[in-house]
């Protein structure tokens, strides 16, 4: 089989001829053939725009996001009823910015599930969904899964 490849487009215009602290960090970014756009920036720790996405918010998404993905497949094939699924993420920069990287990635996602749903294998299938996660994989920084289960009454 092929791999697949995903193609993003950046766009920025400006000038950074008046140093550091003057240039704009904001950006359009495409991901081809999808028709949404963008607006992003830098974290405001590095100047950049507290109301747009920064690229390390993208990350922590990513994360958050193909977890969810790879732990509904698990589940559709294991015919485990998920209701609903909700995910409070959070991305640690490392202390010493010289670093410049993300450390760890906590993801705490709530799983809400039909009566009668097995919960202990609910939290096995977040783990194997962890492993079978393609951003947590390709990431260098540790990703830490803490799932709550949740049965809900219908």
């Amino acid at each position: 089989m092929a791999a697949l490849v995903h193609r993003a487009g950046l766009e920025w215009d400006g000038s950074t001829g008046q140093g550091y602290r003057a240039y704009p960090r904001a950006h359009t970014a495409t991901a081809p053939p999808a028709q949404a756009e963008l607006r992003l920036s830098a974290d405001p720790h590095f100047r950049g725009d507290a109301d747009l996405l920064n690229p390390e918010q993208l990350v922590v998404l990513a994360a958050s996001s193909c977890q969810l993905l790879s732990f509904l497949s698990v589940a559709a094939r294991k015919h485990v009823d998920v209701l609903r699924y909700t995910d409070d993420a959070t991305g640690h920069l490392s202390e010493d910015l010289r670093g410049a990287r993300i450390e760890r990635i906590e993801l705490n996602p709530v799983v809400h599930v039909a009566p009668g749903t097995d919960e202990e294998l609910v939290v096995r299938l977040v783990g194997q969904a962890h492993d079978e996660c393609y951003i947590a994989n390709s990431l260098n920084s540790t990703v830490t899964v803490r799932p709550t289960v949740v049965v809900t009454a219908t």
